[in-house]
């Protein structure tokens, strides 16, 4: 390969990385903006309120829709191993009187995958064919996508809730922000992709 050739395909390479990377911006910017600003349903009672761990005001949010009766039960996904319903309650500064009938931990979550297959195979014990799905705004649609993957048949309501470290507004002059939106648009594409990656039935070992 001479050096003018070598040269054209650096250039050819520039440019596509420069192409992908300006669609992934162009999708962030659409990510950023298409966030929920509110509760677009706060009415409809569900069987379920499940609260994904991991962020601000979650477990506040659960525990007042509880009380609040818009779910019979609630279900905590992603609760660290040894960490039991009353150390959750003190961090939580409550103590709903119907806490040991009404609220379940699960451990066995790590991550969104694990939340969705968690809550599935909860909800299937219990019965319930509909939830409403507390998490952050930002992380709403990716717990959707897999939520839905997890149970096709499932009712979901969203109610994402708002951490005030999260600066929604010109996100882009708040590097935390910025940072968090941008992980979270890179983890929503890859669970978009991940079908297209997935081996086919007649693949998989039996």
């Amino acid at each position: 390969m001479n050096r003018v050739t070598s040269h054209r395909l650096a250039i050819v390479a520039m440019m596509a990385v420069g192409t992908a990377f300006g669609a992934w911006a162009g999708g962030l910017v659409w990510f950023a903006a298409d966030l929920a600003t509110r509760v677009e349903d706060g009415a409809t009672v569900t069987d379920a309120v499940v609260v994904l761990t991991g962020g601000a005001d979650r477990l506040e949010a659960g525990l007042a829709l509880l009380e609040a009766g818009k779910g019979g039960k609630l279900f905590i996904s992603g609760v660290h191993k040894g960490v039991d319903l009353p150390d959750l309650l003190r961090k939580a500064h409550m103590a709903p009187a119907q806490a040991q009938c009404c609220i379940v931990l699960g451990h066995a979550a790590d991550d969104t995958v694990g939340n969705a297959t968690e809550t599935a195979a909860w909800m299937g014990r219990e019965g319930f064919s509909s939830l409403r799905l507390v998490t952050a705004a930002y992380h709403m649609r990716r717990a959707l996508l897999e939520f839905r993957r997890a149970m096709p048949e499932t009712a979901i309501v969203a109610h994402p809730v708002f951490p005030d470290a999260f600066k929604r507004d010109r996100w882009w002059r708040w590097p935390g922000t910025a940072h968090l939106l941008a992980v979270e648009y890179t983890k929503y594409l890859a669970a978009v992709a991940r079908p297209l990656f997935a081996p086919k039935k007649s693949e998989r070992k039996p």
